[in-house]
């Protein structure tokens, strides 16, 4: 067998695979609506440089890693962004866990694959992408329900803090309550911007490092309308009322695009995800007829064609059912 065209059929299936990943990942439309709402509650919050705050924050908050978290600092690709996103997955992982895990995955994977017959330079193409994807994949489910939990109950929390500017409590005693009162992600949140305002930070300040954590378009809503309203003035809890409004009203908008698009995204994750299957299963059932697949030229052109043309499919599919809100 001659290697180039298992090399080309090898890197197409690797390329086409982390095409469909990236295409079923969702728009980017979200990210630029985050970096819009970013730059506008920045012209509103007048943040100055924190100086010897700052440096007290990171040392606090840098626990200085292990060995094995700054060997997978150095392996891996942008950790200080790859840290970011383990933070907000609300668990206690750390970037040398989620390396070993990715090694673990990329080494067993390739062992078992090289096991069935398959040639090892697939078997590792392969093992690398579900090592590397798996993870990333696992990490964002836990960021998605973390950030959906937060939205979930954010409009109840910005009502009790219009309960407390209504009796007469100021905002930042008030955030105090709501850190105290809810659970789950918003009163976890809401306690870390009192803490750090106990340490030293405004309240400006507070709200702009936990907005660019969470990235989320709601929670940077309440920080231009607070900016906003410290600013030009005016009745901070009827503002705050208007805004729970409008985020219950995103939210039901949310779920009716959801429920719509509901039977395409499967139709669409049944008709990728159904070869791969199939081919898996008659890997498994009848190794030597599939081996044919990575023998005979004819066939793995033909095959090589069906999955350029299933990923262009997928992607259409994928453009087709995601919507901006």
């Amino acid at each position: 067998m001659e290697p180039l065209p298992l090399i080309l059929l090898s890197g197409g299936t690797f390329l086409v695979l982390a095409l469909m990943i990236l295409a079923f990942a969702g728009p980017s439309a979200n990210a630029a609506g985050s970096r819009r709402l970013t730059s506008l509650r920045d012209r509103h919050a007048g943040v100055v440089g924190a100086g010897a705050v700052e440096a007290q924050i990171r040392k606090i908050s840098n626990r200085g890693g292990s060995n094995m978290d700054r060997a997978a600092a150095r392996l891996l690709p942008n950790p200080a962004q790859l840290g970011k996103r383990l933070a907000m997955t609300g668990k206690p992982w750390t970037v040398g866990q989620y390396g070993m895990v990715t090694l673990g995955l990329t080494v067993v994977i390739t062992g078992l694959l090289a096991l069935q017959g398959l040639p090892f330079l697939l078997a590792l193409l392969v093992g690398v992408f579900i090592g590397a994807g798996l993870p990333h994949m696992m990490v964002s489910f836990f960021i998605n329900k973390r950030i959906a939990d937060f939205t979930k109950k954010f409009p109840d929390a910005i009502e009790l803090l219009v309960r407390g500017l209504r009796s007469g409590l100021p905002i930042t005693e008030t955030m105090g309550v709501v850190g105290a009162e809810v659970d789950g992600p918003v009163g976890e949140e809401f306690r870390s911007i009192t803490d750090k305002m106990k340490i030293g930070r405004t309240l400006d300040q507070a709200l702009q490092e936990t907005a660019d954590r969470l990235g989320t378009p709601e929670f940077q809503f309440f920080v231009i309308t607070i900016a906003i309203q410290r600013e030009t003035g005016g009745n901070l809890a009827e503002t705050l009322a208007n805004l729970a409004e409008v985020l219950r009203k995103r939210s039901q908008m949310k779920l009716k695009i959801k429920a719509m698009s509901s039977e395409s995204k499967a139709s669409a994750y049944i008709i990728g995800a159904l070869p791969f299957i199939v081919f898996g299963l008659i890997w498994f059932i009848n190794g030597s007829y599939m081996q044919n697949f990575f023998i005979d030229e004819r066939l793995m052109v033909a095959g090589g064609g069906g999955i350029v043309w299933m990923a262009i499919g997928a992607f259409i599919m994928a453009k087709m059912i995601n919507f901006e809100i």
